[in-house]
Formats: structure tokens, C-alpha cells, sequence
């Protein structure tokens, strides 16, 4: 069996350990090992792809706030707007998201002129926030990528972690044909996170992955959807989104299961399609392709960032939940803080919210 050694070793090929693992990687000597023969394989590779600053735990709206200018300056991003939609009976419910959610209040003539396909007889509110943008993810994800290896760091797809062990004051991971030695672990491991800590013999935190099917459709009626928004139901009941010419449509579930590569559940499916559907003039068309990823939380729904309080040399970068891509740049910024031992440039108050000793008793 092949040996490797390194400084960091991180466990997980999406977001949150490639861009961990890039900013580990200009003071250590760091290896990303994932399961699957791509990276980001699972719910990186199918995320909606936005980032807006109000959404997500205060917490996590932080996290928002201090990644977008990384965003904006590297050119990841580019114009998308975000629209709730709501019928007479919804009022209480579309005037609680437009609370939450900061988007000012329209007019359904408005909401019309932005989303033509809307039907005018169901539109009674609307809310519109423009400042809401879509993320090159590939792009962003190649290019953590592509800095931690001009630092040297190594990536091994194909190696899924079969046993871990302490060696020494050293980790000892089996990864397919492999054996892995590193002073410090990082738990990247998306909805395997707690199953990985349990390899480890660290207590697992409660991390649940949840279901979320898509659709792709063609473009309804043959329209430009270029410059459409994001157009939710209220309570977030179903998203639509413009996606390389056609439609995303979810009925944004969040069903508990295990970690598998998730597919659609064709019955969830079809009622969030039918929610989109009462709510657009233009009849709905079979879908292209479907999928699902899974979003993975922990008990209070915000990201899990640091070395674990019991074992300071195994560190979690977990439970991104929807939000791995709009906090990346400054959620691995704080993982790369904590685990060398710098000062956050993040509030004490929001670190302390995000670090792991939280759930612990």
C-alpha cells in the first residue's frame, strides 16, 4: 500500500474543502483526498448557484457579507435579482418573507414586466431585491483548485476513506490503494462529515443531509430568460431559476436522509412543479433532465467551522447546508485561521457562533 504524508490533510473534494485546502496551502503542505473521480461530485455540483447577502442564520449572512467582494472582484459573478410571488390567500406569509428576507415590495405589474410568464389573475404580492447574483461555481471551485496546487498542495480523487486511525500524533487514513499520514485532519466530508468524525473517534455533531430536487425545463414559451430573476413561492414552497437558457424549477424540500448520491423523488417533484405551475400562464412542459443534491445542516442550521474542543488537530468544515458557495471565500478563510492558530478577521461573536464548541456540552 502507498504511503503520502503531509502537513493538512483534508477530507472532501467540494466547496468548502478545496477552498479550505487552497488557503491552507500557502503555509502548509496540504492533500485533498475525495471519494468520487470529480470534485465537487455531490451537492457542490448542484448547487442553485446565488448568493444573497440577507439569506441564511445571522451567522451565515456575515459569512455572505465578507465573500462577496472576493466574488466580485475575482469576476464570479453576474446580475440575477430575486423575486417572491405570492396569491391573496399568501399576504401574511409573503409580507413574513419580505421581512426576512430584505426584498422591497412591488407591484404584480412589476413582477409582470420582470417575469412575463407569470399569471396576472394569481399575482397579488411581490417583493423584488436586485442585488442578488449568480456565481460561476465551476469556475470558483477550479480555481481554489488550481491554488492550492501552484502551493504544491496534491489532490487525489477516486480514494474514498475507508479507515482512520492515530498514529503516533499523527492521522492514518485509508483511502483506496493509499495510506495517508498528516499532523491535522479537516472534516470536508459535505453529508458523510459525521460519518467521517466517527472514523476518526470523535463524537459526530448532528449533521443531516436533506434532499433537494431540481428540474430543467426548456424555456417557457420560447422566452429570453436571460434576465429574468430568481422567482420563489412564499415560504420558499418552490424556486425557479434561468439556467443556461432554460429553467430550474425545485420545490425546495428539505427531506431528511442518509448520505448517498441523492436523486429526485419523482412524487416531491411533481407537487413543487404543480406549485410553479398554478402560478405561471404558460403550460408546463416535460422536464429535460432531473436531480438532487443533498444540503447538509447541523442542529441550529449554520456552518460548522474549527478544530473540534476534544481533538484540536481534527477540524470541522461542515454543514454548509445551501450556503457552501456564497460563504467559501470567507468560511475557508476562518477554517485556515483557526486551524494555524491566527486571529479571525471575522467578530468574535460570529466565530463563536460558527465554531463546533457550540454543540458540544
Amino acid at each position: 500500500m502507498k504511503q503520502h504524508t503531509s502537513d493538512i490533510l483534508v477530507i472532501g473534494g467540494g466547496i468548502a474543502g478545496i477552498s479550505a485546502a487552497a488557503r491552507l496551502s500557502g503555509d502548509a503542505q496540504v492533500t485533498v483526498i475525495e471519494g468520487e473521480k470529480a470534485l465537487g461530485y455531490h451537492a457542490s455540483g448542484r448547487s442553485a448557484a446565488l448568493i444573497e447577502e440577507n439569506y441564511g442564520a445571522p451567522s451565515v449572512q456575515a459569512l455572505n457579507k465578507a465573500t462577496i467582494g472576493y466574488l466580485r472582484d475575482g469576476g464570479y459573478l453576474s446580475p440575477r435579482g430575486l423575486m417572491i410571488i405570492a396569491d391573496r390567500h399568501e399576504e401574511e406569509a409573503f409580507y413574513s418573507d419580505l421581512a426576512h428576507m430584505g426584498v422591497e415590495q412591488i407591484s404584480p405589474d412589476d413582477a409582470l414586466r420582470l417575469v412575463p410568464i407569470l399569471a396576472a389573475e394569481r399575482i397579488a404580492f411581490a417583493g423584488y431585491h436586485a442585488d442578488a447574483h449568480d456565481i460561476d461555481t465551476d469556475r470558483l471551485l477550479q480555481d481554489f483548485a488550481k491554488d492550492l496546487r501552484r502551493n504544491g498542495g496534491q489532490i487525489d480523487t477516486g480514494h474514498p476513506v475507508t479507515a482512520i486511525a492515530r498514529s503516533g500524533d499523527m492521522w492514518e487514513v485509508t483511502a483506496g490503494a493509499q495510506t495517508y499520514h498528516a499532523k491535522k485532519l479537516v472534516n470536508a466530508a459535505g453529508a458523510w462529515a459525521d460519518q467521517i468524525a466517527i472514523l476518526a473517534g470523535v463524537a459526530p455533531l448532528g449533521i443531516t443531509p436533506f434532499r433537494r430536487s431540481m428540474a430543467r425545463i426548456a424555456a417557457p414559451g420560447g422566452y429570453d430568460l436571460s434576465r429574468w430573476p430568481m422567482f420563489f413561492g412564499v415560504g420558499e414552497t418552490w424556486y425557479a431559476k434561468p439556467d443556461a437558457g432554460a429553467l430550474l424549477i425545485s420545490p425546495a424540500e428539505e427531506d431528511p436522509t442518509d448520505p448517498h448520491d441523492a436523486w429526485a423523488d419523482d412524487m416531491v417533484l411533481a407537487e413543487g412543479l404543480e406549485r410553479y405551475q398554478n402560478m405561471v400562464a404558460v403550460p408546463l412542459t416535460k422536464p429535460i433532465a432531473t436531480w438532487a443534491g443533498l444540503r447538509s445542516f447541523a442542529p441550529d442550521r449554520t456552518l460548522v467551522l474549527g478544530p473540534d474542543p476534544a481533538d484540536p488537530d481534527f477540524i470541522w468544515s461542515a454543514g454548509q447546508g445551501g450556503y457552501g458557495f456564497q460563504t467559501s471565500a470567507a468560511a475557508s478563510q476562518l477554517v485556515a485561521d483557526l486551524t494555524l492558530g491566527n486571529t479571525p478577521s471575522l467578530p468574535n461573536t460570529v466565530v463563536a457562533a460558527l465554531r463546533p464548541d457550540r454543540l458540544r456540552p
